[in-house]
């Protein structure tokens, strides 16, 4: 180990190595400039954060955001009780701070890069086949940092993609409580299979949230398998201040077969913004020897530069940039991408669209279509609904059963806590070959017709 990489294992804090910390001269910022707010009456010890300002505004900044003064006092006294709990399905929250997506699609926007996962594929060079797929893997946070909240999935609601990058993407909603959602994706370049099971802690004014999750990309002509742990995520100012959303800490991709690693830290937003969205990491031998040094921020750009043992740029080598972000439209409501926008409309959707899509669902339409009421309405329906189905299962003795992911005996330890695994049960490639080669789907559908329909026991259980 050179040592720089013995400065940063020293510097760790124990317990992870030199993998707690990653990059030589990584920049110590601290943490955003927060204030409790004590000047406001009845919010004594209200922390407000501000990224962007100094330690004199957090009462002018507590004012600021997109509830209403009435509505946001009431949720503040509401969500008060619930402060260190785990709320990812405890509670009820209004669409305002919603967008018009479900979690299942937002599972399927890491794919808007996954041409990098191609060219890691194709890479014989072993150590930048991990600059190509943990940079893959970073530019998932370009989406993750949007403020607005997406719908929890119903339980037996699906997702399907395909006409981006020759993929085909399925994932479902396999369990309510907890709330876990998983996905399959393929093209001829790599299989992408996640069980995502997310951790919250809800601090007052902002939420942690744990990435529980065991994330593997097999790349098929090397077929090497690599696993992903990424970093923790944190929404600032939920109800008071304007909301912001901030990840740090480390995102390690490890080959599983060989046990080279890139090793990503994510920079903390310190005082005025300073080190916001800045990455910087290397990729490590087996016998954790810096190779590649890598740097930039992850809503804009990744570049790369082969180093020496010491994680010093190697003479006569430049720094390459290896991705940026593509641009996206101006002045979007919901900061969404043109990707996501793909994502949300029919263009993405294959020949007869399952009806339990995330795309049907009446209350994400509704929001699309700026009609916050319906919307509010439909999402109270579908939540009874799934109630109506729980009483019934619970009733028959049955147990909720996936169509396309079967649970396997797999127990994954992550660093916030175990992990039922699901895999892929081959049955969505089956039932898409069979549609591709039916003579009955020469006539189509207006798929926006379909009504939302993911119940096991009939369309509307509690009617």
């Amino acid at each position: 180990m050179g040592s720089k990489d013995q400065d940063l294992a020293a510097s760790s804090g124990g317990g992870g190595g030199f993998f707690s910390s990653i990059a030589a001269g990584v920049r110590s910022w601290g943490t955003a400039v927060h204030k409790s707010v004590n000047g406001l009456v009845g919010y004594e010890g209200l922390e407000v954060i501000n990224p962007d300002g100094g330690t004199d505004d957090a009462e002018a900044e507590a004012m600021k955001g997109r509830w209403k003064q009435e509505d946001r006092d009431s949720y503040w006294k509401m969500m008060n009780k619930y402060i260190g709990s785990d709320v990812t399905s405890l509670v009820t929250l209004p669409v305002i701070i919603f967008e018009p997506m479900s979690m299942l699609q937002k599972m399927a926007e890491l794919m808007e890069y996954c041409d990098l996962l191609d060219k890691a594929d194709e890479c014989e060079d072993p150590h930048m086949r991990m600059v190509y797929a943990s940079t893959w893997a970073l530019s998932a946070y370009l989406a993750y940092h949007r403020t607005w909240k997406p719908f929890n999935p119903i339980l037996g609601e699906t997702y399907e993609m395909v006409n981006h990058q020759g993929i085909t993407f399925i994932a479902e909603q396999v369990s309510h409580h907890p709330p876990m959602g998983v996905a399959h994706c393929e093209n001829d370049h790599f299989t992408y299979d996640i069980t995502s099971k997310l951790k919250t802690k809800f601090l007052g004014n902002s939420v942690e949230v744990y990435p529980v999750g065991r994330t593997r990309v097999t790349l098929k002509k090397s077929g090497v398998v690599l696993e992903l742990v990424p970093p923790l995520t944190k929404v600032n100012n939920l109800i008071f201040g304007r909301t912001w959303v901030d990840s740090f800490g480390e995102m390690v991709l490890t080959n599983l077969t060989t046990g080279d690693k890139a090793v990503l830290y994510f920079q903390p937003c310190g005082w005025f913004g300073a080190g916001r969205f800045e990455v910087d990491g290397y990729v490590y031998t087996a016998a954790e020897e810096p190779k590649i040094m890598m740097t930039g921020k992850w809503n804009k750009s990744m570049s790369y530069q082969p180093c020496d043992q010491e994680g010093d740029p190697l003479p006569g080598t430049e720094l390459k940039e290896v991705w940026k972000a593509a641009p996206a439209p101006p002045n979007d409501k919901y900061q969404y991408t043109y990707f996501a926008h793909k994502i949300n409309s029919f263009d993405t959707a294959p020949k007869k669209l399952l009806p339990s899509d995330s795309r049907l669902r009446p209350d994400r339409y509704a929001l699309e279509k700026g009609d916050m009421s319906k919307s509010g309405a439909h999402k109270s329906r579908l939540e009874e609904q799934q109630r109506a189905e729980k009483k019934i299962r619970d009733t028959k003795g049955e147990q909720f059963t996936p169509k396309w992911f079967k649970m396997t005996e797999d127990i994954s330890p992550t660093p916030w806590g175990d992990l039922e695994v699901y895999e892929y049960n081959g049955r969505y490639a089956e039932h898409r070959a069979a549609i591709d080669s039916s003579s009955a789907v020469a006539e189509e559908t207006d798929v926006s017709s379909i009504e939302f329909n993911p119940w096991q026991y009939g369309d509307s259980p509690s009617q």
